[in-house]
């Protein structure tokens, strides 16, 4: 779907969609019309809905289409991969094509171009087309290989198993190893998977994917294969592939269509049966899906927002790894990224790539430190600044000074809760009295899959067990939970995730308690007497507004 393309025009001019949300989203490439979409809280269904009505134009239900059934003459995967159409039959001159944006004339011209017929469009699912492209073209449909890739993997195992060589097989050998790799890749990004594990074990070789923040084996190819496997990851990655005694890191771009292309962070670990390597896959739609779509409750997304708008301090956000710190400091950067502000930002590594913003990749062999990064950035006019993770006193103290004098600082600690990130500071040995006049917002957040709203089932718990929870006795009455189940639309029943926020202003009552040397549960205490919501309190609330499960719940926040 195009971000220019007259379906997203047309839901400017009828107030669907902010002109300014489509602006943000201009220099992405991925999805950006689907993300502009999301971001305006419109569900697929009422997208279709929409289309149908304002376009007058039919509906096709693709779940249970045979792809088998088009006729080969029709199948040009580069033109279909590249406008994300399909072409289901063909009836004397018409062309019928099924496609989730009918204003793409342009592709409409180049398929009547390359068949010789006259386009007559059906409106599809972009995901239901997604699907039968990847069956079609990648066979990523499952992880299961085609029984003839899977003898030719086998002959490749027993190859290397009589040789002793595995890594000297030539060329033509490894086709079936770079045929596999690029299934896995294509598929993890398919079911939106934000890591890939690729683990060797004693005589066992497994590969499983993150999803929604929890782990699933997606795959088990031959123990054999580890090394060959290793080293077509690294020679993707530009990596050594000699070196196996020491960890390497490194990056893949992929490219899946000729406007759409993938990273991927790569590390790799030398275990006692193998190489471990994990994939990080790199969206930067993600990170700028904007505020609203985050998770945030109203009066959490409004002290966010007017922490942005002050011209100094320190905003921090912390959490353990994986808990969607990064997106939250982009969502916030994006805001302030404007012509009148000069914004720089220090990370380790630099995983998202943003127009207007000064990235700076930390370099610790060349004395590139955080520290140092925050001390170059003072001497370069700046008005914004971001470090990717405060891990010592000299960066604490830095942004501390950076803070104090002017400048608006975003950056993040690995902390449980908010009280205890001032703790956490204290600690590293910055004094009270710094830490009270410059943080200014601190944010705990947890990522929470969300339920699938198409097979999601009411859950029925007694009123004891409730109040136990932690749900307020004199409303648990109305409080209605629903629980996760499963279908073709998700995966265990949940699809997608949501944050969940503990939202702390460092208000002049919290900043007494911060000087006079109080505890992480006497900040906690003055916070809850003025209204601030826990990060379990924020997480039954989405539990009792239908948006996760309470099991869920239980899963990412303490009792």
């Amino acid at each position: 779907m195009n971000i220019n393309s007259p379906l997203i025009r047309k839901f400017i001019t009828l107030g669907r969609i902010d002109s300014d949300t489509v602006k943000v989203h201009q220099e992405q490439s991925r999805c950006a019309a689907e993300t502009i979409i999301r971001s305006s809280n419109m569900s697929n269904q009422e997208l279709l809905a929409q289309c149908v009505e304002l376009f007058r134009t039919p509906y096709i239900d693709l779940s249970s289409f045979d792809p088998r059934s088009i006729d080969k003459h029709l199948l040009n995967e580069q033109l279909i991969r590249r406008h994300h159409m399909l072409p289901i039959s063909a009836k004397g001159n018409k062309l019928f094509l099924a496609a989730s944006d009918p204003t793409d004339y342009g592709a409409f011209e180049n398929y009547e171009f390359s068949t010789g017929l006259q386009c007559e469009v059906v409106l599809a699912d972009y995901r239901q087309i997604d699907n039968l492209i990847e069956q079609l073209f990648d066979a990523t449909h499952t992880l299961k290989l085609s029984q003839e890739d899977s003898d030719e993997l086998s002959h490749l195992a027993k190859q290397d198993y009589d040789n002793h060589h595995p890594e000297q097989g030539n060329e033509d050998d490894d086709a079936p190893i770079i045929v596999y790799i690029n299934k896995i890749l294509r598929d993890a990004i398919r079911r939106g998977a934000s890591d890939l594990h690729f683990e060797p074990y004693d005589g066992d070789y497994r590969i499983r994917f993150r999803i929604d923040g929890v782990l699933h084996e997606m795959a088990n190819p031959p123990y054999a294969l580890s090394t060959r496997l290793a080293a077509r990851i690294k020679v993707m990655s530009k990596l050594d592939i000699s070196e196996k005694r020491k960890p390497q890191d490194g990056r893949i771009k992929l490219t899946i269509s000729p406007r759409n292309s993938i990273d991927f962070r790569v590390s790799t670990l030398p275990t006692m049966w193998g190489e471990k390597i994990v994939m990080r896959v790199l969206d930067s739609s993600n990170a700028t899906l904007g505020i609203d779509a985050l998770g945030y409750e109203e009066e959490q997304k409004q002290l966010y927002l007017h922490a942005l708008q002050q011209p100094q301090g320190m905003i921090l956000v912390t959490g353990p790894t994986g808990s969607g710190k990064t997106v939250s400091l982009y969502s916030g950067l994006s805001i302030l990224n404007t012509p009148e502000r000069n914004i720089s930002t220090a990370e380790d590594p630099v995983e998202i790539n943003v127009k207007g913003i000064n990235q700076v990749q930390i370099n610790p062999k060349a004395e590139l430190t955080f520290a140092n990064a925050l001390r170059a950035f003072l001497r370069q006019d700046p008005d914004v600044v971001m470090v990717g993770e405060i891990r010592d006193l000299e960066t604490a103290e830095v942004a501390i000074k950076a803070a104090q004098t002017g400048h608006l600082v975003l950056s993040t600690l690995h902390t449980n809760s908010a009280p205890e990130t001032i703790t956490r500071l204290l600690n590293m040995g910055v004094p009270a009295y710094n830490v009270a006049s410059s943080v200014s917002l601190i944010i705990a957040q947890r990522l929470a899959r969300r339920l699938c709203k198409y097979c999601k089932e009411p859950e029925q718990l007694p009123t004891e067990e409730l109040i136990k929870q932690g749900f307020d006795a004199n409303s648990v009455a109305q409080v209605k939970l629903y629980q996760a189940k499963g279908c073709d639309q998700c995966t265990d029943g949940y699809k997608g995730r949501v944050g969940i926020y503990e939202v702390l202003e460092v208000s002049a009552d919290i900043a007494k308690v911060i000087v006079s040397g109080g505890s992480s549960i006497d900040i906690a205490k003055t916070a809850k007497e003025a209204g601030c919501a826990t990060l379990r309190q924020s997480g039954l609330r989405k539990a009792a507004e239908g948006i996760t499960s309470l099991s869920e719940i239980n899963r990412v926040t303490r009792l």
